[in-house]
């Protein structure tokens, strides 16, 4: 790459990529995020270089590997260019085919097609494909165009053409006053506005400004900033470049979890293109702007995605928070000036800039502009990261989107907003997805977790599995928190065992109202989310569970009970052939029986019948 040393030189360079690409010649994209990784993309990619110099067609058909697709349970995702023909869970020995019949003989295959689950239709293009249509991929969409490894694509979809505009025609209170304009929030969870940060830091006294992108992304299920960072990470540091002009720092940081080993390698790899061009480092794009950027691996402690405990941890101290009325803009790094937002909020900051704050303030709700990038998994057809404008709801991503609810079952809540969110029940799916309205039925945005469940989801067990979560997690600074969430999660296990009491709901509530008031940070701030949600909308399964010692859900073993239906077995021995601890009993063709001492209550035989015939009573 050559050196960018002015806006001009940018523009000369992006028309060289441009006009050395023809658009019209084939290109293979094959998805390399971790999640097409997991399932062999890698091995894809080498088995179509191979079989394209097979066929002496390496010169006339690119190969391009990207980031994440979003729709990662279909992976590996391959995208045939120009065409936009989708393939799903492609492995090696589909490679030749789809080199002899697609792009040598224009034939789709239809087995690698996307099924429609209800209609049984074929699908043949990415953008008609459901999951993908009913999405608003402003900021996600470029991961499937671009290899995240190369400048020269990101500068050819525009990259940097925002820093470009923002050193040429703004001074950086114009930049913040843009930012406060747009209405742009932080994607972290909190939803502060970001311009209002940026202005604060600026104006703060000090000797040294600092911006830091906080990657440690922690929450259950959840990788949105993990699969930006991988698949286009210069989106990230274009924001962070123009935030720190707006701020008046010359010195970033990137704090990011050290299991996000691609995400590393992927911004590693940007940041030393970035100072090679002269896009990083001393009088960026000869504006006399002087930028830095670095990357700090944290250590996987989920108290550290908050940013006094993420600031102590950059520091090499223990990650603790300290108290609130200390604000990271005043003191932060170093007791200096500092500028924390996460990841998809950096990434905004470009897209503002390009296509101006009317545009982006047509998008979303009136408190929450823009979009949002949430991470749909559960009890739903369709998993993956999904963009949707701000104010969505809840019923049509998950049914839209997502696909609905898989074996015709029923919905029964979605929990949003990460271990520390709430539950919202099936009633209330028509609620708006944006900061102000889910905090007002008990959950919260969160950095993007969506987590759908249907009716054999029993509230009980998700209110002690996102409390053991958190009992784990939390850094044990606060008594309240440290000893409040260990009693809250003892309390829940002692129901689920059929120990609990009268009196039990109660002393939840009260707890987490102890632990909410008396803790430094939001972790113990909002640790007992799950718990009074659920109590909210699904009291009822807690007075089952303690009053009638029965899961209504089927799920708590303690207080659950497997038998066979005499009507559906038609004795085929399934059942017994699964079952760990021999508790099953029966002749071929005939009743089989569970003996209730030995049975464990595993659900393996409820798994291997076919014919409905063990029952949870």
């Amino acid at each position: 790459m050559k050196r960018i040393d002015s806006p001009k030189k940018l523009e000369d360079i992006r028309k060289e990529i441009i006009g050395a690409r023809d658009p019209d010649k084939p290109c293979i994209t094959i998805c390399s995020g971790t999640g097409c990784r997991a399932f062999g993309s890698e091995n894809v990619t080498e088995s179509f270089r191979k079989e394209l110099k097979k066929h002496g067609l390496e010169e006339t058909i690119d190969v391009r590997t990207t980031g994440c697709h979003g729709f990662c349970e279909k992976g590996p995702v391959v995208v045939i260019n120009p065409h936009g023909i989708f393939y799903q869970k492609v492995s090696p020995k589909d490679t030749n085919e789809i080199i002899t019949e697609t792009l040598l003989n224009n034939k789709v295959i239809e087995r690698l097609l996307y099924t429609h689950p209800e209609t049984g239709q074929k699908i043949v293009k990415e953008s008609e494909i459901p999951f993908y249509k009913g999405q608003m991929r402003v900021i996600f969409g470029n991961n499937g165009k671009i290899d995240p490894t190369s400048i020269d694509d990101y500068i050819a979809i525009g990259g940097y053409s925002a820093l470009s505009i923002t050193l040429t025609d703004y001074s950086p209170v114009e930049i913040i006053e843009i930012i406060k304009k747009s209405g742009l929030r932080g994607r972290g969870g909190g939803g502060f506005p970001a311009g209002v940060k940026w202005e604060s830091c600026r104006n703060a006294a000090g000797n040294k400004h600092y911006v830091i992108c906080n990657a440690d992304e922690g929450d259950p299920g959840a990788y949105m900033d993990r699969s930006l960072l991988e698949g286009n990470p210069h989106s990230v540091l274009e924001g962070m470049i123009i935030g720190a002009y707006a701020i008046g720092s010359d010195e970033g940081y990137i704090y990011v979890r050290n299991e996000y080993p691609l995400a590393v390698r992927n911004v590693e790899i940007a940041i030393a293109s970035l100072k090679e061009c002269g896009l990083l480092g001393e009088n960026i794009l000869g504006s006399g702007l002087n930028f830095d950027i670095k990357v700090s691996r944290g250590g996987g402690a989920f108290v550290c995605g908050e940013s006094s405990a993420l600031v102590a941890s950059l520091e090499g101290r223990v990650g603790e928070p300290r108290a609130k009325h200390i604000h990271r803009v005043e003191s932060g790094i170093w007791d200096q000036p500092t500028n924390l937002n996460n990841v998809e909020t950096w990434a905004n900051v470009p897209l503002i800039i390009n296509k101006g704050v009317d545009w982006y303030t047509s998008i979303g709700t009136e408190g929450s502009k823009g979009t949002k990038i949430f991470s749909l998994v559960g009890k739903v057809n369709n998993t993956g990261l999904v963009e949707v404008p701000m104010g969505m709801n809840i019923k049509e991503i998950v049914y839209e989107i997502g696909g609905g609810i898989p074996e015709g079952r029923k919905l029964k809540a979605v929990q949003t907003g990460g271990p520390s969110g709430g539950v919202i029940p099936e009633s209330l799916m028509d609620v708006p997805v944006d900061f102000d309205r889910l905090t007002d039925v008990g959950s919260m945005m969160g950095s993007g977790g969506m987590i759908v469940m249907d009716d054999k989801t029993c509230m009980v067990d998700t209110a002690k599995y996102f409390m053991n979560f958190l009992r784990g997690e939390s850094c044990g600074k606060c008594t309240t928190c440290r000893e409040g969430t260990q009693r809250m999660y003892e309390i829940l296990e002692a129901i689920s065992n059929g120990d609990g009491k009268e009196g039990d709901i109660e002393l939840l509530e009260e707890l987490s109202w102890a632990v909410a008031e008396g803790s430094l940070c939001a972790l113990g701030q909002t640790a007992p989310n799950p718990v009074l949600s659920t109590i909210r909308y699904f009291r009822d399964e807690y007075e089952a569970h303690i009053k009638e010692k029965r899961c209504p859900a089927g799920v708590c073993k303690a207080l659950i009970t497997y038998s066979i239906d005499e009507e559906n077995c038609t004795g085929c021995g399934a059942c017994k052939k699964v079952c760990p601890v021999e508790a099953i009993t029966g002749e071929k063709k005939e009743l089989h029986t569970i003996d209730p001492d030995k049975c464990i209550r595993c659900g393996a035989c409820m798994a291997a019948c076919n014919f409905d015939a063990v029952k949870v009573v």
